[in-house]
């Protein structure tokens, strides 16, 4: 058995049909089925079960696209590498980033750009559900992120390097911005209950929704929430169009620069939201993704989970 039929192994097992996979694979339907059958009279194994509609992996398979995919990995780890000993810092960097940590990226890439001009980058916004997945299937190396991560990601694979805590603010429509008060510069918590309030949550990520539920809490009050909403790119827009107010960490005004929105601190509250950028302990990382790190690092700020010792 060869790397080139590992390779077709695993475009069947992704696609589930020996049409679709030889399409991905840009061959034709009868070699690709020749080659599986070679496998499997090699292996004296059965890799799949012939449905109606589609081919299940077996025990046989599912044990097979395990190993083929870690070996492919580090096959992939070890050009990589001798690459870049041979070539310098060069190629695609592929950060995967949650929306709300946006503006964080420009200053590294411009820095990385103006030291290695051959880098160029591939950048992936998601929710942690997505970009963990995409960094487990090392679609991307490195995840710009609200933290926790939350995703099916044991904490003990990844390693974390957190970044400077964000601090919640309000965001309003300009017009609605209070005028009165003892600080019409700030607003209080139990000011803020007064208003229509817009949170960020979806069916994976709810950290940020329960942070700001329960501040409220703290103070002995409830939200008057009317809307939770998956996107920022949509609560900012309602926002601007007079719908409601929302609690949201202060760098994010950053990527939505409306005329007709306000920031308002909150005079008596102080949570903050934490962020990091992660990467798989078990992954070699390329020199590009070092460097992106590195602009970042001080002494002693990296945390390896499963290392910490007390």
């Amino acid at each position: 058995m060869d790397l080139k039929q590992l390779k077709y192994f695993l475009a069947i097992a992704q696609e589930k049909q020996i049409t679709r996979a030889a399409k991905l694979l840009h061959m034709e339907q009868p070699p690709l089925s020749r080659q599986l059958m070679l496998m499997e009279e090699e292996l004296g194994a059965k890799l799949f079960e012939r449905g109606r509609k589609q081919l299940t992996l077996t025990a046989a398979g599912e044990l097979l696209r395990s190993k083929a995919e870690s070996l492919l990995a580090q096959l992939d780890e070890t050009m990589l590498e001798v690459k870049e000993l041979e070539e310098g810092v060069r190629g695609t960097l592929s950060i995967g980033a949650v929306v709300s940590c946006v503006s964080i990226l420009p200053k590294p890439i411009q820095r990385l750009r103006s030291a290695y001009p051959q880098i160029t980058f591939k950048i992936t916004e998601g929710d942690h559900f997505l970009l963990g997945e995409m960094l487990e299937k090392r679609s991307i190396e490195l995840v710009v992120s609200r933290l926790p991560f939350e995703t099916g990601i044991l904490p003990a694979k990844l390693a974390t390097l957190p970044l400077p805590s964000d601090p919640y603010v309000t965001v309003f429509p300009s017009s609605w911005v209070p005028q009165s008060g003892e600080d019409n510069q700030s607003i209080s918590m139990h000011e803020l209950a007064e208003y229509p309030l817009l949170t960020l949550k979806t069916d994976n990520t709810i950290r940020m929704h329960e942070q700001v539920v329960n501040e409220f809490r703290r103070h002995g009050l409830e939200p008057n929430i009317i809307c939770e909403c998956s996107s920022v790119t949509v609560i900012m827009s309602l926002i601007a169009s007079g719908i409601g107010v929302t609690v949201f960490p202060s760098s994010i005004l950053a990527s939505f620069p409306y005329g007709n929105v306000t920031m308002l601190p909150i005079r008596d509250a102080n949570f903050q939201s934490d962020i990091g950028i992660l990467w798989l302990k078990d992954h070699l990382l390329s020199k590009r993704a070092q460097h992106f790190i590195d602009y970042f690092q001080t002494p002693a700020t990296i945390i390896h989970n499963a290392r910490k010792k007390v």
